[in-house]
């Protein structure tokens, strides 16, 4: 069904967003990212305590792509 659109403004849209209006047979936004934590990274909850004497995170990456977007959508 056709739409009637008004005046629209758009501040943004992420990097793995979507602004779409009008009709639409298929949206498949794709996005990749790769993230580094170390010891003690990532934990939730209440009254945490961590002891993390030497702790290092390797973030070398010798190969060029991990894990491709091409062809996946």
């Amino acid at each position: 069904m056709p739409a009637i659109v008004g005046v629209v403004q758009v501040v943004s849209v992420g990097s793995s967003g979507v602004f779409h209006i009008g009709d639409v047979y298929k949206i498949s936004p794709a996005s990749t990212t790769k993230t580094f934590a170390g010891a003690g990274s990532f934990n939730t909850g209440r009254n945490l305590s961590l002891y993390n004497n030497q702790s290092a995170t390797n973030t070398y990456d010798g190969d060029g792509v991990d894990q491709p977007v091409a062809f996946n959508v």
